[in-house]
């Protein structure tokens, strides 16, 4: 039972959330405006009626009171039946239209009730109760002057209201009962009801009118406050609302417009900086790339005269070896991660024969020992084979550097789309760093902040797959080893379409430019038009350079 308020309040609360506001303002208006009326109205109506009533009654009882006392006053002791029939004539001949019952003793030791209408009032119209209180004699004491009082009773005889009034004529008289109609203040007290009822109804007519008209006030501000945050939130930071007035809604405009001044000023702020560390690193990256030409070159010169080398020094130089290769990937996967931060990645589209491609991913790198393919010649799948290499060397480099082989790829479509799985039989990934494997420069163990890779491998790996509209997720075996799923679409044209079109208005000068040189010269690699040999001798973190990149994501 304790429950039953709390269940109603929350079905009440239920129940309103599926009206609108302004509906519910409305609402609240209508049900504030019916009680207030509906409880003057009751109000006004039992206090009308009770003075009616009251009116009524003491203007008939006090003129019965007198009537009764002087119209019996000259009858013998013992009247006879016809002498109170007289006094009871005399008796309803009355201003407030009452008839009146007298009985007493008769001469002949009987009893005679005389009534002014034999045919409306008898004795069998006064109730018993009131008969007992007006024949009982009180005490005559201090507060009591008189053996017999007069009482009233309010009744009703075939659906008419009637007033009973009896009283016995002290000093051993007849006893008198009238009976007066109550009709016309019933029939009074009905027009005022309905007066009051109309009255209600033009009050929540009135409050409807009332509550549309607070509504369209008090909801058009905030209407418009709605649309400016929308408006805001979509990124038009240079939204504002105008403000007129000094009420509440008022300040809350005010204050939204303060909030959003400040938010632009700082969004363009953060955007300046990102602008500038993106130009910085893109900067750095091409400044980086000429020195790090020579350098390769000389340190492939001292790779190949390796073997003639002082054995004190070979392991210095295999180590400016394997650091210069670490720092030409890392400048490369900068400069990817500059052109994707900018918005300047495009899609270079071609239809390509899934296995085919990751064949040839997986022999450029001399892999072929190490990873077990499964997937069916014949699935063609129109999308930028560059960075879909670049997506399947870092998957699958991954797996082989920290899963161990045997890696398998499988290669399956699902409607529309295109699922290559790469699943190594290694420890698996720490549920702890499952939510970051794709972030950059992510490093699952703080002891080992430096590897062979930078970190950046798996997140370039999610960037090619979002630019070409799919996804890659990152999940453990249930029979051991971590499992990478990439998903594709089968043809990304519509969504290399939408990005050149949007992407076409947002490029500035040097960003085109270096968007092209970094598209020419990884287009050239892809084409084979870059070093020209494979690194690959067995280290599992180094790529075959013009064909893709694989950097480490966990430990």
């Amino acid at each position: 039972m304790s429950d039953e308020p709390g269940r109603a309040r929350g079905w009440a609360a239920g129940l309103l959330r599926w009206f609108s506001l302004r509906l519910r303002l409305m609402l609240v208006f209508g049900l504030v405006a019916l009680t207030a009326a509906v409880s003057a109205s009751a109000i006004a109506y039992w206090l009308n009626r009770d003075a009616v009533l009251t009116r009524t009654q003491d203007a008939a009882l006090d003129e019965f009171r007198k009537s009764l006392k002087d119209d019996t006053d000259p009858l013998p002791s013992v009247p006879t039946c016809s002498e109170l029939r007289d006094a009871a004539g005399r008796m309803a001949d009355n201003t407030q239209k009452y008839e009146v019952l007298l009985i007493t003793r008769t001469r002949d030791a009987g009893s005679c009730p005389a009534a002014s209408d034999k045919g409306l009032f008898t004795l069998d119209a006064v109730p018993a109760s009131l008969r007992r209180a007006v024949d009982q004699k009180r005490p005559v004491g201090k507060g009591n002057t008189s053996p017999y009082h007069l009482y009233w009773q309010r009744i009703t005889l075939d659906g008419t209201p009637y007033l009973v009034g009896g009283a016995k004529v002290n000093g051993g008289g007849p006893t008198g009962y009238m009976l007066k109609s109550l009709d016309t203040e019933r029939q009074d007290l009905n027009s005022l009801a309905w007066s009051l009822g109309i009255a209600t109804g033009l009050a929540l007519i009135g409050a409807a009118l009332l509550a549309q008209a607070a509504a369209a006030t008090v909801l058009r501000p905030v209407q418009r406050l709605g649309e400016a945050a929308y408006r805001l939130g979509e990124g038009h930071l240079d939204t504002r609302l105008q403000v007129s007035g000094s009420d509440e809604l008022a300040n809350l405009s005010h204050t939204f417009n303060r909030a959003a001044e400040r938010l632009q000023k700082r969004v363009a702020e953060l955007s300046a900086r990102e602008a500038s560390s993106r130009r910085f690193v893109a900067d750095m990256s091409h400044e980086l790339r000429t020195p790090l030409t020579a350098i390769t070159a000389v340190s492939e010169v001292l790779e190949e005269e390796a073997d003639s080398l002082d054995p004190m020094i070979a392991p210095a130089v295999q180590l400016v070896v394997s650091e210069t290769r670490r720092l030409n990937d890392l400048v490369e996967n900068l400069m990817e991660v500059t052109r994707f931060d900018a918005g300047t990645a495009r899609l270079v589209l071609d239809d390509v024969d899934v296995a085919d491609q990751v064949t040839a991913c997986i022999d450029a790198r001399a892999w072929l020992d190490a990873v077990e393919l499964d997937a069916a010649r014949g699935i063609v799948a129109r999308l930028d084979p560059r960075r879909l290499d670049v997506i399947l060397a870092n998957l699958i480099g991954n797996a082989l550097k920290h899963g161990g082989s045997p890696v398998r790829v499988s290669v399956r479509t699902d409607g529309d789309e295109l699922l290559i799985k790469v699943r190594d039989h290694g420890p698996g990934i720490p549920e702890d760093v499952l939510p970051h494997v794709f972030d950059r420069f992510y490093k699952a163990s703080a002891s080992r902040p430096r590897s062979e890779g930078s970190g950046l491998g798996l997140s370039i790996a999610m960037e090619n797959a979002h630019i070409h509209g799919g996804d890659i997720s990152a999940a453990n075996s249930p029979e051991g080893g971590a499992v990478f799923t990439l998903r594709l679409p089968m043809d990304a044209s519509r969504i290399a379409s939408d990005e050149a079109a949007d992407e076409l208005g947002d490029l500035d000068d040097l960003d085109r430019e270096g968007a092209a040189e970094g598209e020419r010269d990884d287009g050239d690699r892809a084409r084979g038009k870059g070093k020209g040999r494979t690194w690959g001798k067995g280290k599992g973190g180094n790529s075959a350079r013009g064909t893709g990149r694989n950097e480490e994501g966990r430990p």
